[in-house]
């Protein structure tokens, strides 16, 4: 069944390529996790204000798979915030142009990720307050 793309932007926007596919010709599951955590570390980024690690892929749904030539959106969004932990979920969704008129829209994985902010010497720092300057 179509799903409708969210009305934000999304954090980051690939297409996958033959070389990105398993032994059945689908998109790989560690393709689409290392996108997933690309996507998931924008987010922790942007909110702790600096470099931050991921610590743990604390869950990963695949709904559907993805094929090449699929136009696959990731939309990260920050929904908690420790002392020096961020967590992150990330919404994965597939355009499928099957003909030039029209893209069918899937939800094809979503995923929760949690990182750590890091100070410059290379130890947890602590998650600094929102900037009311952000989005």
């Amino acid at each position: 069944m179509p799903d409708p793309l969210p009305a934000k932007a999304p954090t980051i926007r690939v297409v996958p390529m033959p070389a990105d596919t398993n032994v059945a010709g689908d998109i790989f599951g560690g393709w689409i996790l290392s996108q997933i955590d690309i996507a998931g570390s924008v987010a922790a980024h942007r909110r702790a204000q600096g470099r931050v690690i991921t610590v743990a892929v604390n869950a990963v749904q695949f709904h559907q798979p993805v094929f090449v030539g699929d136009l696959v959106s990731f939309y990260a969004e920050v929904t908690r915030v420790g002392n020096t932990s961020i967590t992150v979920d990330v919404a994965v969704y597939a355009e499928r142009f099957r003909d030039l008129c029209r893209a069918e829209c899937v939800r094809v994985t979503q995923a929760t990720l949690t990182y750590v902010a890091m100070g410059p010497d290379r130890r947890p720092r602590t998650v600094p307050p929102e900037c009311p300057l952000d989005p």
